[in-house]
């Protein structure tokens, strides 16, 4: 299914049932009161967070909801029976914004979550609600309100614990199908992954984690060149940055430790464009590991050398591993050494708490 990460659509709640306007008719009772009810509640609209669910593709064609209308009050004090309720279900990390005021409503970020976008209008009095001492047969009666409508900018960010970072033909993809049951394209000539993959890396009994294949970045991605800003934003989700590099591009000009240095302006463009919310991490300060990929392709004594190279040349003080996605050489390691990071990272959390 075709990655959809944004969708605008529109929501109406439904209008509240009309007040009834009725008197008891009853044979022995010919001076009865009035008895109008009052209109039912109409139907709220929430969004509902789904684990099954990856994509907003349910929402490319069918932009406009409706929620039930109330019904009318009826006579003998009946009030009328409220508009059901219409809950749409969405995948798990989907922001909610007022397309009209840029205001967030809300995220859904696991399942079963429920969030409210537009709720149900009141159901309008019916005349036995006016009755009183002074008006014993009271005629007014009043409509039911009308639901909320509202556009809404819907926006999915991914949901991972470990987020694959690099320039197209890095070889994401590939490290992805090498650890997980994830199966996204992979061909032996040059073309870019063009939406994320999620992957469940299981590492032992009861220990697992998510990773995300996200498309390759290109220089300007943060400034809206290629596919850049659309998914740089799904790693704001990730606890951890994975920045595979290709150790035998095609191009020779792509020395590793100046691409390298080309992501890295990427991501400290893409903070300064979209500052990081109050309490999170930027990109650039992410922690992130550097991965040497397709070591395979390089003279067994050279291995080694080229690696020393590009610590040396970047001053890189933080974990860098060697691997073969292709072969799977490597890649052990560094999904136990992955989750044994994440494990501390929750613990650093709670003690923290």
């Amino acid at each position: 299914m075709k990655f959809v990460d944004e969708a605008t659509i529109t929501v109406t709640a439904g209008k509240g049932g009309d007040g009834c306007h009725s008197f008891r008719r009853e044979k022995r009772a010919p001076m009865g009161g009035p008895d109008g009810g009052n209109g039912g509640t109409g139907g709220s609209i929430y969004l509902i967070g789904r684990e099954g669910l990856n994509t907003l593709a349910d929402f490319r064609h069918a932009r406009q909801f409706r929620a039930k209308l109330g019904d009318r009050g009826g006579g003998k004090g009946c009030t009328g029976r409220g508009g059901e309720d219409l809950f749409l279900a969405v995948p798990l990390g989907t922001r909610v914004i007022d397309a009209g005021t840029q205001e967030l409503i809300g995220e859904v970020t696991h399942e079963g979550a429920t969030l409210l976008v537009a709720r149900g209008g009141r159901g309008g009095f019916g005349n036995e609600h006016f009755k009183s001492s002074v008006n014993r047969a009271p005629r007014r009666t009043t409509p039911g309100e009308a639901g909320e409508e509202r556009e809404l900018a819907l926006e999915l960010q991914v949901l991972a614990d470990v987020g694959l970072l690099g320039l197209p033909n890095a070889g994401k993809s590939t490290f992805l199908r090498a650890v997980s049951d994830a199966r996204p394209k992979v061909a032996d000539y040059p073309f870019t992954t063009l939406h994320p993959h999620l992957g469940v890396v299981r590492v032992g009994e009861s220990r697992s984690f998510v990773i995300a294949d996200i498309p390759g970045l290109i220089e300007g991605a943060s400034q809206g060149v290629g596919l850049g800003i659309q998914f740089l934003r799904h790693l704001k989700r990730t606890r951890l940055l994975l920045h595979l590099v290709d150790m035998a591009p095609f191009d020779p000009e792509q020395e590793p430790a100046k691409v390298i240095r080309a992501i890295e302006q990427e991501l400290v463009g893409f903070d300064q464009r979209y500052p990081p919310e109050e309490g999170s991490i930027s990109l650039a300060a992410r922690e992130r590991w550097l991965v040497l990929n397709k070591m395979d392709l390089l003279p067994e004594d050279e291995r080694a050398t080229q690696m020393q190279a590009v610590r040396e040349a970047l001053s890189w003080n933080g974990p860098i591993y060697t691997i073969s996605a292709i072969s799977g050489a490597g890649c052990a390691a560094l999904t136990q050494d992955l989750m044994k990071r994440l494990e501390a990272m929750k613990t650093e959390i709670h003690e923290s708490d």
